[in-house]
């Protein structure tokens, strides 16, 4: 991956349980917190304002300033290994009503928005990695209803 022309990045100010490993995928990337962030907001106007995706996020949602937040811990974790997310997040989606076409529009407006926010690389970057974790999600989620819709075995995560 080529490295985009910047400064020099400084590793002590790095939000990081591994601030070498980000300093270096951020060089890689263009990525930083500051892109992250506008990732982050960007993709969410778009899922809110979407007949598909909104009602399910708008319905769900109480405080999306703190959601935002996390999302921005969340990914700044996937896209530069920083730590800064601890949390499950397969639990809190198995209950949504989404199906393959809903992870569809969501990587869609994704993918729109990185390209739009993100440096080439960066983009390629954060996308190949929501790519995985909407597979990942609607993976897991269909194999918890299959597991679930079976009588003799209890529902699990």
């Amino acid at each position: 991956m080529p490295k985009p022309a910047t400064a020099p990045i400084d590793v002590a100010q790095i939000d990081s349980a591994r601030p070498q490993a980000t300093a270096e995928l951020m060089a890689q990337t263009g990525l930083d917190e500051a892109i992250l962030k506008r990732l982050v907001d960007g993709f969410y106007d778009r899922v809110r304002g979407d007949a598909m995706l909104g009602p399910i996020f708008e319905e769900r949602i109480k405080n999306w300033p703190e959601h935002l937040e996390t999302m921005v811990k969340f990914w700044s974790s996937v896209a530069l290994m920083t730590g800064r997310y601890h949390g499950a997040p397969m639990p809190k989606h198995l209950p949504l009503p989404v199906d393959i076409e809903h992870f569809q529009r969501w990587i869609t407006l994704f993918r729109l928005t990185a390209r739009e926010v993100c440096p080439p690389a960066g983009a390629a970057w954060v996308i190949e990695r929501a790519e995985r974790i909407a597979t990942s999600m609607h993976m897991g989620i269909e194999g918890a209803r299959t597991r679930n819709a079976r009588t003799d075995t209890p529902p699990q995560l």
